[in-house]
């Protein structure tokens, strides 16, 4: 194969390549248009009761019937969501190096929700107890399988990507059980703590806690999910953008060598065509 033709093929193949990551690049803002204006929307909403759980105080007797049940891990659980594929830029990697930066097997155990994250954390030679995929859809997502596991351990810690800016992402981490705490353990700040000594529950403050923990187990892994979703989809976006820009500029590099070549080779042979016709005459 001539020189020509070999940087045609490459040229040819570099192309496609820009055209694909075009695509993704398309397909990654789509996605985020439509995943952001329902983050934004119940943002507001889920702040507002995460502000009221976290101020819940109930006594250190109280664990949510945790202890009563034969299935109690007195182990700390760490939820860790990532992509579902590998389109998902350097996220997931952030993620697992800030898990793997406070994991300790010996006192808590790993859930993985996305077959990106099980997958690395296999090949860094890290056990996880299960693993989720990823919900497909954006809405009504289904987590009571994570609340039943939930409820099996003494703390939970989920560490998720948020959505800072279109090319600017960051990871989270968020302790789940913030109502189980003694009052000992509470902010210097009263006037900020909900408990038996400062307001009136009923039927009791066991009661209200439970249902509102419940509720909020469910509430927050969603809106965890939800704002991975988004965070996954911008970095993806901003990977696109890098891997287009790059291609684009190899296709650009390519196609100038291309031309050089092509044109070498037309006056290579306009040479040996004049030479021809000069032997010709000479003879």
């Amino acid at each position: 194969m001539s020189r020509t033709q070999q940087l045609a093929v490459e040229r040819d193949a570099l192309k496609t390549i820009v055209k694909l990551t075009n695509v993704f690049e398309g397909i990654a803002s789509m996605r985020i248009s439509q995943t952001k204006t329902e983050v934004l929307q119940s943002q507001q909403f889920f702040n507002e009761l995460w502000k009221i759980y976290s101020q819940l105080r109930v006594d250190k007797l109280f664990h949510f019937g945790r202890r009563q049940t034969d299935d109690f891990v007195d182990k700390e659980l760490a939820i860790i969501i990532t992509a579902e594929g590998g389109f998902s830029g350097d996220i997931d990697q952030k993620l697992i190096t800030t898990l793997m930066q406070q994991h300790d097997p010996k006192r808590q155990d790993i859930i993985v929700v996305g077959h990106h994250g099980a997958v690395q954390l296999i090949q860094a030679g890290v056990a996880f107890k299960k693993y989720f995929s990823l919900p497909a859809r954006d809405k009504n997502i289904n987590v009571q399988p994570l609340v039943k596991e939930v409820r099996q351990y003494r703390s939970t810690k989920v560490f998720y990507p948020t959505y800072v800016s279109l090319m600017n992402q960051d990871v989270q981490m968020v302790e789940l059980n913030v109502a189980v705490q003694e009052r000992a353990q509470t902010d210097e700040n009263l006037q900020e703590v909900i408990s038996e000594e400062t307001y009136i529950f009923e039927p009791s403050a066991y009661d209200v806690v439970a249902h509102l923990e419940g509720s909020m187990m469910q509430i927050a892994l969603g809106q965890f999910i939800l704002d991975s979703k988004l965070a996954q989809y911008a970095s993806r976006f901003r990977s696109m953008s890098v891997a287009k820009q790059r291609s684009q500029k190899s296709y650009g590099e390519l196609k100038l060598q291309y031309t050089t070549a092509r044109r070498r080779a037309q006056d290579e042979r306009l040479k040996e065509m004049t030479s021809g016709i000069k032997r010709s005459a000479q003879s």
